[in-house]
């Protein structure tokens, strides 16, 4: 697993895919902290991680979209399932390494926070660090969602245009779950889809509640598509 998380992360920085992806996370992420922040004097960092949770939606598919769909196309795949390397090994050092880009991106949201927070306590004022935590963890883990689907996704085609649409969709249904609920007219069958709303779940989170279920739907989302990724490349193995 080592070996394919090292190669995989270092593939984002030997083709310009790496720093495309920091390059326009970092410049929506400075644009919107200013919209929301800092040309209103707002101390609130809830609008700006909203409106990078959308942007997320489409970035990360552009991300995710050759994990597994470049290694079909160039036909390397077939040596990859052979070597000694695990398939837990494979998807999970893909889904890493993927998840190491998209941490080194949201750190710089970290960095706004300190530098507002020093803003704002030297004009007397607190902070609101729950609120942000709450932000910070919910997108995270958003993000991790988002990564494992958009692997899954790229594990079915080799192209990596299809993969990159197919996983902006997977993204949209899964944050549409409540919206889809209410048109459901049998209450117990709406109930069990709006449950699986990712979206609401998230939003929990910006209110600074963090609850151990809401962790846990994430993190099994993440598990979930990974072992779906899993099955897919084990198929692939043996045909």
């Amino acid at each position: 697993m080592l070996a394919i998380l090292k190669r995989e992360f270092a593939s984002y920085f030997t083709s310009p895919l790496g720093y495309v992806y920091l390059a326009v996370f970092y410049g929506f992420s400075g644009l919107f902290l200013w919209l929301t922040c800092l040309s209103s004097g707002s101390a609130s960092m809830s609008s700006t991680f909203l409106w990078m949770f959308f942007i997320m939606m489409i970035l990360i598919p552009v991300l995710t979209m050759r994990t597994m769909a470049d290694d079909k196309r160039q036909k390397t795949d077939q040596l990859t399932l052979t070597s000694p390397v695990s398939l837990f090994g494979l998807v999970m050092g893909k889904f890493l390494a993927a998840f190491l880009i998209f941490l080194i991106g949201c750190v710089v949201l970290l960095i706004y926070a300190l530098f507002i927070s020093a803003a704002v306590q030297n004009s007397g004022n607190e902070f609101g660090w729950a609120s942000f935590w709450g932000n910070f963890v919910g997108i995270i883990l958003m993000g991790g969602v988002f990564i494992s689907a958009g692997i899954f996704i790229s594990g079915l085609t080799e192209n990596q245009m299809i993969a990159a649409i197919g996983s902006i969709g997977a993204n949209i249904v899964l944050c549409m779950f409540d919206i889809i609920s209410s048109y459901v007219p049998v209450e117990s069958v709406s109930n069990i889809i709006n449950s699986l709303s990712v979206f609401y779940k998230y939003q929990e989170f910006t209110y600074g509640i963090f609850s151990l279920k809401n962790v846990l739907f994430f993190l099994s989302l993440i598990v979930i598509f990974n072992f779906l990724t899993m099955r897919v490349a084990e198929r692939r193995r043996w045909s």
